[in-house]
């Protein structure tokens, strides 16, 4: 069976925990699309090469979570040439046999526009930048200022930019609860493979 969720929505919104929560429930592959950004980002060099060589062991990484590479994911992702390497391992990834969940930025978009199920998870940015303060530390005004920044750089890119599919549906998790969103996630994948 070939079954996609598409996850989509800015950094901290809650996509990564929910489309992980989805994959267990359900069966389906994860694959966490920001981490290949993240590791063209850090692995530095020429970001091209880099992606074009990616390897398992780039995406097992400890500092991939990281702020910094957060940040040069997000430099990384506006060149054309990284993104036009890393598309087809995607794709792949998403018509798997036994369904696959893929969380990002363009997936409902760009990536997947034929998922069977499309959600554009968001969150107000002062709780995402809480959300994140809690995971890296730092001072958190500092982590708001990242946050919004990197929001501007993903939603005005020229090339895929951030933005829900016509066709997604919004998850607001600013005053939701993880497993109040995860529920709401799995009810919607549940409705997706109904016959």
């Amino acid at each position: 069976m070939q079954f996609t969720v598409a996850l989509d929505g800015p950094a901290a919104a809650g996509k990564g925990t929910i489309s992980k929560a989805l994959a267990r429930h359900f069966g389906f592959a994860h694959l966490d699309t920001g981490l290949l950004y993240r590791a063209v980002g850090a692995k530095g060099g020429d970001p091209v090469t880099a992606a074009r060589g990616l390897t398992q062991a780039d995406l097992a990484r400890e500092d991939l979570r990281s702020l910094e590479a957060g940040a040069a994911a997000s430099r990384v992702a506006t060149i054309p040439e990284v993104r036009q390497a890393l598309v087809r391992f995607q794709r792949d990834f998403a018509r798997r046999d036994g369904g696959a969940v893929l969380d990002g930025r363009d997936i409902g978009t760009v990536i997947c526009p034929n998922a069977e199920v499309k959600i554009f998870v968001t969150a107000s940015p002062e709780i995402r930048a809480h959300r994140r303060w809690l995971e890296v530390g730092g001072e958190e005004a500092d982590v708001l200022v990242q946050v919004r920044e990197r929001d501007a750089r993903d939603m005005n890119r020229a090339d895929a930019p951030l933005k829900p599919a016509f066709d997604a549906v919004m998850l607001d998790t600013t005053a939701m609860s993880i497993d109040d969103a995860t529920r709401i996630a799995i009810s919607l994948v549940e409705a997706g493979l109904r016959p």
